[in-house]
């Protein structure tokens, strides 16, 4: 049986660089595409769909930040940012609005393929193995084979892909204070920098829609020079 091909949309207004990762990415086998804005990228949606867009901030017209909000309204593919240099407001914004990751300009093919490969990972695979993989905490079921966060009444909580893998580190972890390094690696596969806020702004998307669904209930604590903690009892459902 032949490999699954994923399709990988690259959306960036400079045209070397579009080239340059088409290049790179369609060497490893993947199927890409491309697009010079918000508009062409619509027309490309408009024929495939992709299992992770490169997306630039900067872009003219509709700007990334602006294409990536209306992303994620519309379903959880994986979202990978490119960001300039050292701009940690541009990073913070990204991943507030619901980018899976990012990746800052320069940066180099190995980078570039690594985070792609994690978020497509993340996306698909199962890595966690129980007899059963759904769980009740508070007034929600997770399944972990679905990907699927619910509440009491069976209604749909929808997650990005970042939010659900960062839900399942807690959910496997309950009542256990997690680092931020814990958390990346666990969740991105990789050590956290000083200054790399992509867990902590997650934990805050995430708290924030957790609470939104459960008023009055803070489920995930911030533990002083600790980390982040679930603080509600899990159980295992068949």
């Amino acid at each position: 049986m032949e490999d699954l091909v994923r399709t990988i949309l690259i959306v960036d207004d400079d045209p070397e660089i579009r080239r340059l990762v088409a290049a790179l990415l369609s060497r490893e086998g993947f199927d890409v595409r491309t697009a010079e804005n918000g508009s062409e990228l619509d027309d490309v949606l408009r024929k495939v769909r992709p299992d992770l867009i490169i997306l630039d901030l900067m872009l003219p017209g509709e700007d990334g930040l602006s294409i990536c909000r209306r992303m994620r309204s519309e379903g959880p593919c994986p979202i990978l940012m490119l960001t300039a240099k050292n701009d940690e407001m541009d990073r913070v914004v990204g991943l507030e609005v619901g980018a899976d990751d990012y990746v800052s300009k320069p940066f180099g093919p190995r980078e570039l393929l690594a985070r792609v490969r994690a978020l497509l990972r993340r996306a698909q695979s199962q890595p966690f193995q129980a007899a059963s993989r759904r769980y009740r905490f508070d007034r929600f079921i997770i399944d972990l084979d679905a990907r699927q966060l619910t509440d009491e009444d069976g209604g749909p909580a929808p997650l990005t892909s970042a939010e659900f893998d960062l839900l399942t580190c807690f959910v496997l972890r309950p009542r256990r204070v997690l680092s931020r390094d814990q958390i990346l690696d666990w969740t991105h596969g990789r050590t956290a920098d000083p200054l790399d806020r992509t867990v902590d702004i997650l934990v805050s998307r995430l708290r924030k829609k957790l609470e939104n669904l459960s008023p009055g209930n803070t489920l995930i604590t911030t533990v002083r020079n600790g980390g982040y903690l679930l603080t509600v009892p899990v159980r295992q459902i068949g």
